[in-house]
């Protein structure tokens, strides 16, 4: 035997033996689940036992349905990979489970197994809960320092604007037609700042809401209607409701202020071009929303979701942070009041609003307290 072929025999005698499959799932930093037919989980890593607070023994004896929140995106997730055997990939997800004293950030990745058809790999990267609470905590700050412009605007502006426009109209009477142009132009700038401070003096109204239990649906079958048979005649609207959804406790007039303005912001991110254009309003019961209180220990529940999303062009990234700040606006002609208003209103029913935006998906995500005088739903706990 040459020496070379000796080297050759060595090397292959002191090759390490190959690592099992189940020592390098466990080295994954990210949970990872197999899910099977029927939504069954057949594999769980580490990392996926310590993300969902039970062992592997014990997520492998359940389904998917089972662990997360009911209607949770990571089951639509999984049966759209399982109907068209391709990558699905959705950022920053709320993920919410029994086992979760909140829901948890996630980003999803699902792809199918074409070795065993039928099975989905799912991998979850967490992010920081405090992505979201940051987000609300900056637009009901920003809904208060609008408030406080708006009593200096009412107060100190609208006056003095009064008197200008009684002195162009004065002046109207005694000039020539071409002396008259200016003065009306003058009395037109005037009207159209004061319906400006008009706006602003929403922001001002720092009146307690007169509460209510409100069906929120009856709330979106009205903003539909006048959508339907206005700006948005020639968009699909689209319906997705939890029909067993309790009712929120808020003011309905409010309310319908509120997703009018989502809505209309949505038509108008489609805009009158497009044939494909769809504007869906969804509803759902996320029973592991809850959000802490700031300088207190009580940890307020955000059950209910009312969700509208468009196919859009969507929201520049570097936008989305600052998207409920006031005078913030993509609109040519927008006062980037509209947003800061929503913020403000939902801010006021205690609940939060977000967006997550990429081309051709846009939703606008609020949560909210349900009616006090409704219990939870059976089975929803």
């Amino acid at each position: 035997m040459s020496a070379s072929t000796k080297r050759q025999s060595a090397r292959r005698t002191t090759e390490p033996p190959p690592i099992p499959a189940d020592v390098l799932l466990g080295a994954l930093p990210h949970p990872l689940l197999v899910i099977g037919e029927g939504l069954r989980i057949e594999c769980a890593n580490t990392a996926a036992e310590d993300f969902f607070q039970m062992s592997a023994g014990v997520l492998c004896r359940r389904a998917l349905t089972d662990v997360v929140a009911f209607g949770s995106p990571l089951i639509a997730l999984v049966e759209q990979v399982q109907r068209n055997e391709t990558t699905v990939n959705e950022y920053g997800v709320e993920l919410g489970s029994f086992r979760f004293e909140a829901p948890k950030l996630v980003d999803l990745y699902g792809g199918a197994l074409p070795e065993a058809p039928g099975h989905v790999l799912i991998v979850l990267q967490q992010r920081s809960m405090a992505q979201m609470i940051e987000r609300h905590l900056t637009h009901r700050g920003a809904a208060r320092s609008v408030s406080g412009l708006a009593a200096v605007l009412a107060h100190e502006i609208k006056n003095p604007l009064s008197g200008i426009r009684g002195a162009a109209q004065l002046l109207e009477s005694e000039r020539t037609d071409s002396d008259r142009t200016l003065t009306q132009l003058i009395c037109t700038e005037v009207d159209r700042i004061c319906k400006l401070v008009d706006r602003m003096e929403v922001f001002g109204d720092e009146r307690p809401l007169q509460r209510e239990p409100v069906n929120i649906h009856d709330v979106l079958d009205h903003v539909k209607q006048i959508a339907s048979t206005g700006f948005a005649r020639q968009i699909k609207i689209v319906e997705n409701y939890d029909p067993s959804l309790p009712s929120v406790q808020g003011s309905r007039d409010k309310l319908v202020q509120v997703f009018l303005n989502l809505v209309k912001n949505a038509a108008e991110a489609i805009g009158e071009e497009r044939a494909d254009g769809q504007i869906t309003l969804s509803t759902a019961f996320r029973p592991g929303v809850r959000l802490s209180v700031p300088g207190s220990q009580a940890r307020v529940s955000l059950p209910l979701e009312i969700a509208v999303e468009d196919n859009g062009a969507g929201v520049p990234t570097d936008l989305v942070p600052h998207l409920f700040d006031p005078f913030i606006t993509t609109k040519p002609s927008g006062t980037g009041l509209g947003l800061a208003l929503v913020a403000k209103i939902i801010g006021d029913h205690g609940g939060i609003i977000e967006c997550d935006s990429r081309p051709r998906q846009t939703v606008f995500r609020a949560l909210m307290p349900m009616a006090e005088s409704e219990p939870t739903q059976g089975g929803r706990v």
